[in-house]
């Protein structure tokens, strides 16, 4: 597998449109679904993390509804922000069908924070204590960003020893917000 360099790498990055896609619009694979899932995950972490209630009335479905709901919502300001800097002109009617191809194309990041969604409403449903729950989940979301990470570089064609580096650098970030749970609760 070829060695990655930066300098001479040619590649699109994430942020970059698409070639021949009006208004910039990705497909949802490769680095859209990298960036994504990463995303996602790490909103998930911070939103869980964020949501530990310690003493109050604990709740799993209002936590997997709050996740779902700031994900959605962070996909569709996402999206839009794409829209709106796409500079494109055009008729009305092709502005609002590549406004809501861009929005769709945000699928991965609200699916970044399905696994959290998941493990919370078993949580309810499984009248599991928050404690355990918060550290499962932000454990779950640690080695989906290790996992993000390690397919990330694998797809830029990396060396398998970098990409560990790259998922553990990914990993940090999930290891940082558990830290910044336990150092703020």
């Amino acid at each position: 597998m070829p060695q990655h360099h930066a300098d001479t790498d040619h590649r699109r990055r994430p942020d970059q449109p698409a070639p021949g896609r009006p208004g910039g619009v990705q497909p949802a694979s490769g680095a859209g679904l990298i960036f994504g899932g990463v995303y996602g995950t790490v909103l998930a972490s911070a939103l869980l993390a964020a949501l530990h209630s310690e003493g109050d009335v604990y709740v799993p479905y209002q936590h997997a509804a709050w996740i779902m709901m700031t994900a959605v919502t962070s996909a569709l300001a996402h999206g839009y922000a794409h829209h709106m800097t796409s500079d494109q002109h055009g008729a009305d009617s092709h502005r609002w069908n590549r406004l809501a191809r861009t929005l769709l194309g945000e699928w991965p990041l609200i699916a970044g924070c399905l696994p959290t969604v998941l493990l919370l409403i078993a949580a309810g449903a499984s009248d599991w204590p928050e404690p355990p729950v918060t550290a499962t989940g932000l454990t779950l979301n640690t080695a989906l960003l290790l996992v993000w990470g390690v397919v990330s570089a694998r797809r830029l064609g990396y060396r398998r020893r970098s990409t560990l580096l790259f998922g553990f650098a990914d990993a940090t970030l999930g290891v940082l917000i558990a830290m910044a749970n336990a150092v703020i609760k």
